[in-house]
């Protein structure tokens, strides 16, 4: 037999209700109440519950290539005969939680893709999460509007909403100018590349500086100045920095006859005393510069050059500037970093560029004749003079590599933009920035 009360109303000895019926909306409590349910009771939910913590873990296998997903619910899914793409719901509360299980591990076959129904998930709008492992379990909770979905558990190292996109580079500093009076030639500036390695990640949105350091400028009876350095910075990125060229020696105090390091070092200076070694490069941007000659006709050092180091200096000639190095990143092989020659006294053979550097060869002692510049936008070493005004290195150069279909077209500093197949090369000459 089964009894029955029916009431509206039941109220504690205080007069509070504790359970009030209203337009079949049964309220248990008031505000600020606990409700309490006795050790080795069960609470058994036979319907849909809200508000809760609790996950609902669906009974039936999802085999569809679609599903539309409703919080802090459960789903297997079975992708044995068909990717699947899970729709989250389009709007979320903070506490949200939502769990899918590869039912059959066969996610690397067919993989389960989330769209995100325009809210964030780990911090971004795009892409669509990608899970291409078998049998992996993701769990996800909903933090808010800035990170939106976040997984507490994915069985994945990958950020799967990593929005970036490959990007290579090349980042060449300004070459150094030569010295004069018997100078040092100028060492290449610093050289630094990924084409055709490890590419790096641009942020859409994100702002890329990019400095483009000069080359140093010529003197009449000293040393050269260096070259300045080329920088790419920004975020998702480790700051790239290609050193400056070292300048060469020249013949004065005993100080001043060694050639000064860089992204490659400067050629010394020839003279009778002192110490005539080139400057060191910085690896793995570039090479030493070449010795002075300490005898008759004092030939001085060529150079560092990004691929080579410049070669000492001889009796009766300049030592040659390191060569540069070839790189096709625009679609057509350019040689990069090349060293400056080396000046000669008494009307002999100044030394000449490296590959890639042939205006930058060393002047002979025949009056007051000017060293050779650099090749520009290369970041190559000028050539040194014996008694005139040496060379100015050529100035340096960033280029940007990446696939058309990333490239958003947003530049400052006039970049000369072009197209070698399936990618966009941008290539700067200045100082300027890219938007990813």
């Amino acid at each position: 037999m089964t009894s029955i009360i029916k009431v509206n109303t039941v109220q504690d000895t205080d007069g509070n209700n504790i359970i009030n019926e209203n337009a079949n909306t049964i309220t248990i409590g008031a505000s600020g109440d606990t409700i309490s349910i006795p050790a080795g009771a069960t609470l058994a939910n036979s319907g849909t519950a809200t508000g809760f913590a609790s996950i609902a873990w669906q009974s039936s296998i999802v085999t569809a290539s679609t599903l539309s997903a409703d919080a802090n619910k459960g789903y297997w899914i079975d992708t044995t005969s068909n990717a699947c793409t899970v729709t989250l719901p389009g709007s979320a509360s903070v506490g949200d939680q939502l769990y899918f299980v590869d039912y059959a591990r066969n996610f690397a076959t067919n993989a389960l893709t989330i769209n995100q129904n325009s809210l964030n998930y780990q911090g971004n709008t795009s892409p669509n999460p990608v899970y291409n492992t078998n049998g992996q379990a993701i769990a996800i909770v909903y933090s808010g509007a800035t990170k939106g979905w976040i997984p507490t558990s994915d069985d994945d190292v990958a950020f799967v909403a990593d929005p970036s996109y490959n990007a290579e580079y090349l980042v060449v500093a300004g070459g150094a100018a030569g010295s004069s009076q018997r100078g040092g030639g100028g060492g290449a500036g610093g050289y630094l590349t990924n084409f055709g390695g490890t590419a790096i990640g641009l942020t859409p949105g994100a702002v890329y500086t990019v400095t483009v350091g000069g080359g140093g400028s010529g003197v009449a009876n000293g040393r050269g100045n260096a070259g300045a350095n080329s920088v790419i910075s920004g975020t998702g990125i480790t700051t790239i920095t290609s050193v400056g060229g070292g300048s060469g020696g020249f013949n004065a105090n005993d100080a001043d006859k060694a050639g000064l390091d860089g992204g490659s070092g400067g050629g010394g200076a020839g003279s009778s005393s002192g110490s005539l070694v080139g400057g060191s490069g910085t690896s793995p941007q570039g090479n030493d510069g070449g010795a002075g000659f300490a005898s008759s006709n004092f030939g001085s050092g060529g150079g560092g050059g990004s691929a080579s180091a410049g070669a000492n200096g001889a009796g009766g000639a300049g030592g040659n500037g390191g060569n540069g190095t070839s790189n096709s990143i625009t679609g057509a092989a350019v040689y990069y970093g090349a060293g400056g020659g080396g000046s000669i006294a008494n009307s002999q053979i100044g030394g000449n560029g490296g590959t890639g550097n042939t205006s930058g060869y060393g002047e002979a002692g025949v009056g007051s004749v000017t060293g050779q510049n650099g090749a520009p936008a290369t970041g190559s070493g000028a050539g040194a003079a014996d008694a005139g005004t040496s060379g100015t290195g050529g100035g340096g150069i960033v280029i940007l590599r990446v696939l058309t279909s990333d490239f958003s077209n947003t530049t400052t500093g006039s970049p000369t933009v072009s197209t070698d197949g399936s990618h966009k090369v941008i290539k700067f000459t200045g100082s300027g920035s890219y938007t990813g």
